[in-house]
């Protein structure tokens, strides 16, 4: 029986997405990386170090881990500065309808983003609340396809992996969810998320009666 439910938070919840585009595109520019809106696909789910590994794999670029280090989190500042100015609109539509309906029938409620910058992003959208635990990029060790992530957010959630299905927009975090023992719902391109359980365009449109079937 279905338990609990974990989200994912970029590209599940809100668009972040455009912003880490922006601070990448930003770093690229800076090192003569040509870096496109598809090459920021790769980045999606991963940590920000493995990210900063792709941009240079990308260029072929070699670098020294200190300064290579150092240009992740002056990224990461322009990434912070962007989200500073996000609005509670820029949630998904009919993602709080759905949290309502899981808080409703009973079902638990968490998330679990590979992003350091999770909670920051939460209290901007005045949406702590809706997650009953929050596990971010600080408090783990391993990125996705890790299941560490997920895996925590079911202990500290009270409930067997089994129990839980995790909401992903990412092919790294749809083999975190397997890796857990856990069910997936894909959020977006069904054929780049096959191995999902369940694939949905957008997290609005997942029913709640198919929970059980899961």
């Amino acid at each position: 029986m279905i338990k609990a439910c974990i989200f994912d938070l970029d590209g599940v919840i809100v668009d972040t997405a455009h912003y880490h585009f922006l601070a990448w595109k930003r770093l690229a520019d800076e090192l003569n990386i040509p870096f496109t809106e598809h090459d920021n696909e790769r980045l999606k789910g991963v940590s920000r170090r493995r990210s900063m590994e792709i941009l240079l794999e990308i260029g072929g670029v070699s670098m020294e881990p200190a300064r290579s280090n150092s240009l992740a989190d002056r990224k990461n500042v322009w990434f912070v500065e962007y989200i500073e100015q996000m609005k509670a609109d820029e949630i998904f539509p009919g993602v709080k309808s759905l949290v309502d309906q899981l808080v409703h029938a009973g079902i638990k409620v968490g998330l679990a983003s590979s992003s350091k910058n999770a909670k920051t992003v939460i209290k901007l959208l005045g949406i702590e609340k809706m997650f009953e635990v929050v596990v971010d990029g600080n408090m783990v060790t391993n990125s996705k396809p890790d299941p560490e992530i997920f895996l925590m957010a079911a202990k500290l959630l009270g409930t067997e992996p089994t129990e839980c299905v995790v909401f992903e927009d990412a092919e790294a975090g749809v083999e975190a969810a397997l890796a857990a023992g856990m069910k997936c719902v894909g959020v977006g391109n069904a054929k780049q998320l096959y191995r999902a359980n369940q694939t949905v365009p957008t997290t609005a449109t997942f029913d709640i009666r198919d929970l059980q079937k899961l």
